[in-house]
């Protein structure tokens, strides 16, 4: 093992810091987790944890029982700094980098020569430039990469988390990572730390590709989503099942449509887009397009939800996480198509998310929502309205149960019923 990274500093301990934090400090390495959040410090301090993620919550009373990770409010001195904080949009898609200033301006005073900073937030292009420029204005009596051959006392990169919810420690460790420094120095700097955890092979390149390379990820799958989307409209109108279209569409070798579902959400695919049309607006027709589909399919399953329920009758939620199996619910169109059905409809919303215990607060000011085990949900329900392919609502036979319903099935659990 390398002895430069003895200490590491995962900043952020959210669905991709403390994950990450947990592997590394399974391999024996001390790491230091940094959340402003002190209630998300004191759990992970007692071993537990605020997220669901498969096997994380093994990984992390592992590593705290050693005493390999500790988790603080504020950064300490170490070898190497992760940063992994949110990196949303503001209301009018403009790339929102509080959190990353925030974090950057507060590791500052303690960076020392020879340190190592990485960005993994997914981040606009030129933002890790950006977090050089803050942290040579916070510490101007250090040197900082200045171009691709500079050897500064700070090497910088960027090196995008590329992880599947539900599946983040196997990927973590088994994917392939796309590392860019602001100098080849930065980036060798930064496959070395990576190479501490990661099994997958380090393609090293520079910070502005590396950057793009997972907002084109992402845009590329908002593009094949839409497609999908936009396929159960045309299927909607012609009176077609979406799901034995898109069944035999794809027997063709060369086709592979994706599900449709009631739109796209989460940290990734839902926002990044947005950063390349912020930085090239006229080039981007395609995903500009995408979004507009994605970000339209909520009102669509609305639409039909109210059409299909009677006046003051009671409508069951299956889901409220963005994807199946998580707890997730950063821009889930579960959720904002629930929170205005509870705003629209007059009667019942019975709500059934099995990986939360408590209503979010935007749904809990509505009167007539409820949060319910699912069965009970659907047995006193009308209408049916499932949101999120969660393992519960796919490994229970409801056949009885659903008959005389009226089922809106987003997600294809039940294609010949929708």
């Amino acid at each position: 093992m390398s002895v430069e990274f003895n200490k590491i500093s995962v900043i952020g301990l959210g669905y991709v810091g403390l994950p990450t934090a947990a592997v590394i400090a399974n391999r024996g390495i001390d790491v230091l987790g940094v959340d402003v959040n002190s209630e998300t410090v004191e759990t992970i301090n007692r071993g537990d944890i605020h997220i669901v993620e498969p096997d994380l919550d093994i990984l992390v009373r592992s590593a705290v029982s050693s005493g390999k990770l500790n988790a603080a409010i504020a950064p300490k001195p170490a070898d190497a700094f992760i940063i992994a904080v949110p990196t949303p949009f503001k209301v009018d898609h403009k790339p929102d980098l509080t959190f990353l200033e925030q974090a950057t301006k507060a590791l500052a005073p303690v960076l020392a020569k020879g340190n190592l900073v990485v960005l993994e937030s997914t981040s606009p292009v030129g933002t890790t430039v950006q977090i050089a420029e803050w942290l040579a204005k916070a510490r101007p009596d250090l040197s900082f990469p200045a171009s691709e051959e500079s050897n500064p006392d700070i090497n910088i990169a960027h090196s995008p988390e590329r992880v599947l919810p539900g599946r983040v420690l196997i990927e973590l460790v088994d994917n392939d990572r796309v590392i860019g420094g602001l100098s080849d120095m930065c980036s060798q700097r930064a496959r070395d730390l990576y190479s501490l955890f990661v099994n997958g092979s380090c393609h090293l390149t520079n910070a502005r590709t590396a950057e793009l390379v997972k907002l084109a990820e992402n845009a590329y799958r908002d593009t094949n989503i839409a497609f999908a989307n936009e396929m159960s409209l045309v299927c909607d109108k012609l009176n077609i099942n979406v799901w034995q279209m898109i069944k035999l569409a794809n027997l063709h070798p060369r086709v592979e449509i994706l599900k449709p579902g009631p739109g796209v959400g989460g940290h990734c695919i839902a926002v990044d887009p947005w950063f390349i049309v912020e930085s090239a607006s006229e080039q981007t027709s395609l995903i500009q397009a995408s979004r507009r589909v994605n970000d339209s399919k909520p009102n669509w399953v609305i639409e039909r939800a109210l059409a299909a329920a009677p006046a003051n009758s009671t409508i069951a939620c299956l889901g409220l996480a963005y994807k199946a199996d998580i707890d997730d619910l950063r821009e889930s169109p579960a959720l904002a198509i629930v929170e205005k059905l509870a705003a629209q409809h007059e009667g019942e919303i019975l709500v059934a998310e099995p990986n939360i215990s408590d209503l979010p607060a935007s749904l809990a000011a509505h009167k007539n929502v409820t949060l319910l085990p699912f069965e009970k949900a659907v047995q006193n329900a009308v209408t049916v309205l499932l949101l999120t392919d969660h393992r519960e609502f796919k490994s229970t036979d409801l056949t009885t149960v659903l008959d005389g319903k009226k089922i809106i099935d987003t997600r294809g659990v039940w294609p010949m019923r929708s």
